[in-house]
């Protein structure tokens, strides 16, 4: 059913639905659009709405090949929506649901188009916030690339800023700000976690992170509770993936550095990234299996483990992709103390493992392990039967058998 959405657009049908309102086909004076309609609770936010006013010279200015640009913000009663240009295409969470992993060049040429976004993003002093699969749109109409690659676009700048804030009392006195983390926790950078304003560097970490899933097919420090995801930003290293060249590993790994400063500019990164293209020709995708749980079990199963359930999520603005789902995305949380942050085991609990095997230390492998040492023993107990039935059959069938042993020494008794 159609719907007037301010005077200028009418909104046809529900694309998809997103952390932050529901995405909308439309039609505008130029020709169809994507219409993002924020949800209720939002537009009734009086302090979000004035920001979202703020915000719109910043949103409406941003315009690059790679970005999908927002054209118009409507503020219309209880209507709060950002009109942006239709992309007819597909989103590249759901390409990687699909595929599970891409092969290295089309996974590096995807990246660097997003980088360069970022890159313009951040020279006009727009920090995107969240920066995931979901959020990177890709052009079927648009010209193949590398590997086979089509065009991507980066979208919801400006959507993580409006919804992160400190409140208001109702009484219109400033309250104190209640430090929350924004965002989805699969990519949250380790300054966010620890309650540090959101720079630059984040986006950068949020994109390395994209970079290793579509290599993978799971992110680095993903699986399990929030928590204890956002733990491991904080403590928790990555291992190499194998397979790949030396030099792309390098780059995931600055860019994947827990100081902020350590990392590359968006811009540097495009560059690194593209330079490496020839070297990535052909290149099948990566042969690995997604780590098991990252959450121990206390105790060895013998049943085997279920899989992990894939967390999706989707924020489409495009005809035809998925709507609605269960990732976790632009979640309010509690900033973890630094007691909770340092207490995990310090090294890295998502360790890739070979296709068919079972990660180091992980639920799986210890069960294997209790199963090998309880066969082990019991082929032990088995040779060592033998070799004392072995044993008795000689004796008892040798020439004379030896007179049995008493317990105690005898001693003759003298007459």
């Amino acid at each position: 059913m159609a719907r007037k959405i301010g005077s200028r657009y009418t909104a046809h049908q529900i694309l998809g639905r997103g952390s932050a309102g529901t995405v909308w086909l439309g039609e505008g004076p130029d020709g169809p659009v994507a219409v993002k309609l924020l949800r209720e609770d939002l537009a009734s936010d009086q302090e979000l709405v004035g920001r979202f006013v703020q915000e719109r010279s910043a949103l409406l200015g941003l315009e690059h090949p790679h970005v999908v640009s927002v054209r118009d913000l409507v503020v219309d009663g209880n209507d709060l929506a950002l009109v942006m240009d239709l992309v007819r295409g597909t989103d590249l969470r759901t390409r990687l649901d699909r595929e599970r992993r891409l092969a290295p060049e089309a996974a590096v040429a995807i990246v660097a188009d997003v980088a360069d976004a970022l890159a313009a993003a951040h020279a006009a002093g727009v920090v995107h916030r969240d920066v995931k699969p979901e959020n990177v749109l890709l052009d079927m109409q648009g010209r193949l690339g590398p590997g086979g690659s089509h065009p991507a676009l980066l979208t919801d700048f400006g959507v993580a800023k409006l919804i992160d804030s400190p409140r208001r009392a109702s009484t219109g006195r400033a309250s104190a700000p209640t430090t929350r983390i924004i965002g989805t926790p699969d990519y949250l950078a380790p300054e966010i976690v620890e309650g540090l304003p959101p720079r630059a560097a984040v986006d950068i970490y949020a994109l390395a992170t994209v970079l290793y899933e579509l290599l993978a097919g799971f992110t680095p420090f993903g699986g399990g509770h929030p928590g204890a995801v956002l733990r491991r930003h904080v403590t928790e290293t990555v291992v190499p993936l194998p397979g790949i060249p030396d030099e792309l590993w390098q780059l995931v790994v600055q860019c994947l550095a827990k100081a902020p400063a350590s990392r590359l500019r968006a811009s540097e990164l495009s560059v690194r990234l593209r330079d490496l293209l020839p070297l990535l020709a052909g290149m099948p995708p990566l042969d690995v299996d997604e780590p098991d749980d990252a959450d121990p079990d206390p105790e060895p199963s013998e049943e085997p483990a279920a899989d992990p359930v894939r967390r999706r999520g989707v924020v489409p603005l495009v005809p035809g992709s998925a709507t609605d789902s269960n990732r976790d995305t632009h979640t309010s949380m509690r900033v973890p103390g630094p007691d909770e942050l340092a207490g995990g085991a310090l090294g890295t609990a998502r360790v890739p493992r070979p296709a068919g095997g079972h990660r180091p230390g992980s639920a799986r492998h210890r069960a294997e392990a209790a199963r090998k040492r309880r066969l082990a023993l019991s082929a032990g107990a088995v040779a060592l039967v033998a070799a004392v039935g072995l044993g008795t059959w000689l004796a008892v069938s040798g020439d004379e058998a030896p007179p049995p042993q008493d317990s105690k020494q005898s001693v003759p008794r003298v007459p």
